[in-house]
């Protein structure tokens, strides 16, 4: 009897120091991160790397016109390298791209690779593959092009994110590196818009009016 009375009275700090510190301490423990968005094509679907789509806009008329493969002015190089966007809706369809992310999914606000998928020779491989040029001094902003590289941490990122209107935007990451994948948008990224390139909406990095976009499968 005597052992279980000094047992309770060396239990009585513990239990103290217990009830003081649930209710005075507690810990904040991390809350648990959003599961990321999967980006859905106009039939609601979500994007599959293994397929092909068109990037087209949500105007009609001349405010439309989907995005396409095309001969850059005075550009030297072997293949068709630039990107750009159709003038109206009316007319021919988009150049069919792929999307491939870094992960098995393709998720809003993420880097991933955007390549033409039309049929080429092996000197033209990589001119399907978008990138973002070197600074224009005309436009004074970089212009949207063919020739990058697929899963290495240069100009060649990009991501889709919800519009503040109605689709998608697109990003351009061209100083986000490999370790930083999640770094905040508008820290390391550029909105992508549109210029006026000899009579041709060329695909660009503007600090305004972002293109809206939607992702149609072929």
């Amino acid at each position: 009897m005597k052992c279980l009375f000094l047992l309770c009275l060396c239990l009585v700090p513990i239990v103290v120091f217990s009830s003081t510190f649930t209710s005075q301490n507690l810990i904040d423990l991390p809350s648990e991160s959003p599961l990321p968005k999967p980006v859905l094509d106009t039939n609601g679907k979500e994007l599959n790397p293994n397929s092909s789509y068109r990037i087209i806009s949500i105007g009609r008329g001349a405010l439309g016109g989907d995005v396409y493969l095309g001969k850059s002015p005075n550009s030297d190089a072997p293949c068709p390298d630039g990107v750009f966007r159709y003038n109206s809706d009316v007319g021919p369809s988009g150049t069919p791209v792929r999307f491939i992310p870094l992960s098995t999914n393709i998720f809003e606000d993420q880097l991933l690779n955007i390549q033409f998928n039309i049929p080429t020779v092996k000197l033209c491989v990589s001119y399907t593959i978008w990138k973002v040029g070197n600074l224009n001094a005309y436009f004074r902003t970089m212009l949207l092009e063919t020739g990058g590289t697929i899963g290495q941490a240069n100009n060649s990122y990009f991501k889709i994110v919800k519009s503040s209107k109605i689709g998608y935007n697109l990003l351009s990451c061209p100083f986000t590196s490999i370790i930083c994948l999640r770094c905040p948008e508008d820290q390391f990224c550029a909105k992508v818009g549109v210029v006026i390139q000899n009579g041709k909406r060329r695909l660009a990095l503007v600090n305004e009016n972002p293109l809206d976009v939607l992702f149609q499968e072929v």
